[in-house]
This record gives C-alpha cells, structure tokens and sequence, in this order.
C-alpha cells in the first residue's frame, strides 16, 4: 500500500519542504527576473521618446543597455560575501544583528550592512520576518522606500546591503527637537503618508510604522525602512503577551501639566533603550493588530496617527512605564487618547491625529482621504520630494555618521562562517535569499573614502 503523508518520518517531511521551497522559490526568481528584466527595457525606451533622441542615439543608447544586461548576467553568477565589503563603523544594533557603515572594495561605493544572525532567527522564530525583509526591499524599488542593493548569505549570518542615509531615523530627530512646528509636522506626515502609501500599493502592509523605521536622506526626506513585519507579527505584539491583562479598564487618564511633561521626560529618557530591545514598543501598533484578526493597511494610517500626536506633543499617547500598561491605554483609545492643555495645537491638527486614531472602519484609509484633509491645505503634493525638506541634516562627507548612535569598543571584525549544528540542520530555511540588483551591479566605482558631499553626490 502506498505511504500517506501520516507515516512520513520528519526527515522525509523536510526534504519534501526543501524541495518545494527550493522549486517555488527558483521559478518565482526566474519570473521576476525576467519581469525585471522587461520594466528596464521599457524604461530606457520611455526616457529616450521622452528626451527626443534621434534613431541612430536610441540605436547606440540600446547597445550600451544589452551590453550592460550581458555584464549583469555575468556578475550575478560571482559569489557575493561579507570581505567583499570593508567596515567602518557600527551605527546601528538590535536583538537579532547590527547595521554597519561599509564600503565596497572594489567600486569605493558606501553602504549600510545589515546583519543578521541565523542562530537568532531559528531560536526566536524570526526566519519568516527575514525572508519577509529581504522580499519586499526586492520589490520596493522607488523613491519612498530605503534601497537594497545585493542580499548573500553564509555559514553564520544574513547579509543586506542597502543605501546608506546619513540623515540619520526620526526618532533621534524627535529626541532632539522634542517638539515640531505644525509646518514641520505637515512636512513629515505628509511625506511618510507618500511612503506608506508606496508600500500599499505594492500590496503589503507595514505593520511597524514608527520613527525608529523611517529614515532620513542627505537633504532630510523621509524613506521607510524595516519591512520584517510585512508579513507577521513579533510576539510582543501578539495577544498572548498580554492575556492576563486583556480584562483591565482604563483609570483616570485626564492629563494635568505635571503629568504631560513627567511623560516627556521619561519617554525621552526611555525612547532609546526601547529601539534596540527585543520586546520593543507597542506604542503605534493599532489596536485591531492586537486582536490579530480584522485587519487591513488601515492598521499602518493609525500608526501615522501616533507618529503625528508625537511630533505635536513631544511623545506618544499611550506612552506608560511598561508595554502592558500601554496596550491597555491603546485598547482604551476612547479615555486614553487626550491632548494636554498646556501645549497649544490647532483643531485641524488634533481633528487629523482622531481621524487617525480611531475604530478601522471611521478611519482615514487612502492617501486620496489624507489630502484632502484641511491640515494639508497648501501642500504640494506632486513636487514635495522637490522642495526643500523642513529639516536639513548637517552632512560633511557621505560617510559621515555624525547622525547616529555611537558604538564604542565595537569589534569591526566578523566572526569566521563556522556552522552551528542548529544552523546547519535548518540552514535550508535560507534557500535563495541571494539577490544582486542591476543598477548596483552595473554602477561604476566611486570616490573612496570621506568624498565632501555636494549637491550631485549620493551614497550609491
């Protein structure tokens, strides 16, 4: 008789999953390549009917494109590692890995690295946020979005390799201002309403919309970064966190101008250390995400909601002394959501943070929805890249880190690729997270080290 999947040892079971996910993942490469592949062709054939070039320059423009699709396909066949690529600074560093400014050795270009560790993905069921991260930073390819240039792998880590913004996030603009202008405040939604629509229409929703996530550029431009949660939830922000708590009522949560500013303060103290801890911050986390059912992009325009009230206020709303007793405040948005008044705001501003902040079906849901909406009057929407950003970051060179955290006494060097016996076992999970984007391929090499930055310069 024949074998049912019931009597299937596990070792059979998993090298069934490793040849499935092997053949979805090489066919689902190949289409996108290809699709890839045919979008270049398409927009090298619109730039040059939109620049009026002569048949014989869009001849020599279509040879030079075939010659560098040729050199692309040779390139991606070359074994990408981490020596490919010579560190310089930690300026980031989480529960799972760190992000590190580097440089290509061969083309001079700045980078920043993320990397992650597999042991930690395996043990805390984070594989899937990985693979999550590294799929939508292959689709998101436009202006609102951090870029990836190549993600490899070895023995021991995840490699991404993304643009480097020396802007450095808006959390450590936040702890620096402490409080935004309505005019900056407007600047800032407005753009990060743009990048969180820019994901939507891809189809995903963020789920971890938060300063920590939305990086400056050069010129002081929002771009959205961190897309592990595209696809699930960290289980700290799962309901079983807070199972024992789901029952409690909201206390008197009217604001006074002693409590508004010991909440500043403690927020401020706090913000940091809760950027790079495991549990994080439900801070902006919408409370049907909570229930885990329900939900749709809507969740991502609440947290924009929070980001918003924070910018006026000087923190977040439901801010509180643990993340239990902030999601308590978060579920009992209704009696906890409240404007303290000693810190004038106008009415369209607080009428956009409740349009925000309210039950999924009442709230705004579409980037049509948020334009309209009078708080914006005056905004152009179409040019707002174009226009000088309400903040410009002091830039020297385009290695500069002077925006980020320090990391003293951090050992530069990487640990050899020795495999863990618990890595080794699942290190299939991993198959085809490489992927080499053309232009970073196709880019030619670059000033080393320390180039002034002018207005041409960029860090890619």
């Amino acid at each position: 008789m024949a074998a049912t999947s019931s009597t299937h040892t596990p070792i059979t079971q998993e090298k069934v999953h490793k040849a499935k996910m092997s053949i979805e993942n090489f066919y689902a490469n190949l289409i996108n390549q290809y699709e890839e592949r045919e979008d270049r062709y398409r927009r090298l054939e619109e730039t040059m009917n939109a620049d009026g070039l002569s048949d014989q320059e869009k001849l020599e423009k279509r040879h030079l494109h075939a010659a560098k699709e040729t050199e692309y396909l040779r390139l991606k066949r070359v074994k990408m590692s981490a020596d490919d690529f010579e560190p310089l600074k930690v300026i980031g560093r989480g529960a799972f890995g760190e992000v590190r400014l580097v440089q290509k050795r061969d083309t001079g270009h700045i980078y920043a690295m993320k990397i992650l560790r597999k042991e930690d993905m395996l043990l805390r069921e984070q594989v899937a946020h990985a693979r999550a991260e590294r799929d939508v930073l292959v689709e998101a390819d436009h202006t609102w979005t951090v870029k990836m240039f190549y993600s490899f792998q070895d023995a021991r880590n995840l490699y991404l390799i993304m643009e480097f913004l020396p802007g450095g996030d808006l959390m450590t603009l936040l702890i620096q201002k402490e409080i935004f202008s309505e005019d900056m405040t407007q600047f800032y939604v407005a753009e990060t309403a743009q990048a969180i629509e820019s994901i939507h229409r891809l189809g995903f929703i963020h789920r971890d919309i938060k300063p920590d996530n939305l990086l400056l550029d050069a010129k002081g431009h929002i771009k959205l970064s961190d897309f592990g949660l595209c696809t699930g939830l960290k289980k700290a922000h799962r309901t079983e966190f807070y199972r024992d708590i789901q029952s409690m009522r909201a206390q008197d949560f009217t604001a006074t101008p002693a409590d508004s500013k010991r909440r500043a303060e403690t927020w401020k103290r706090n913000r940091r250390a809760l950027a790079y801890s495991t549990v994080g911050t439900p801070d902006y986390i919408a409370p049907e995400v909570f229930k885990q059912f329900g939900y749709n992009n809507k969740a991502d325009w609440w947290s924009l909601g929070v980001i918003m009230y924070e910018m006026l206020i000087g923190y977040p709303p439901f801010c509180a002394e643990n993340p239990q007793e902030t999601f308590r405040k978060v579920m009992n948005y209704r009696e906890t959501l409240v404007f303290p008044p000693e810190i004038p705001i106008s009415n369209v501003a607080k009428d956009l943070v409740l349009k925000f902040c309210t039950d999924a079906d009442r709230r705004l849901g579409s980037l049509d929805d948020i334009r309209n909406h009078s708080f914006f009057l005056g905004v152009d929407w179409n040019h707002i890249r174009d226009r000088p950003a309400a903040y410009q970051p002091r830039i020297k060179s385009i290695d500069d880190t002077s925006n980020f955290d320090d990391f003293p006494d951090v050992d530069l060097k990487l640990p050899s690729p020795a495999k863990d016996t618990e890595v080794q076992v699942h290190d299939w999970l991993f198959i085809n997270y490489t992927y080499k984007r053309f232009d970073g391929l196709t880019a030619k090499p670059k000033l080393k080290m320390s180039a002034p930055l002018t207005s041409s310069s960029s860090t890619n």
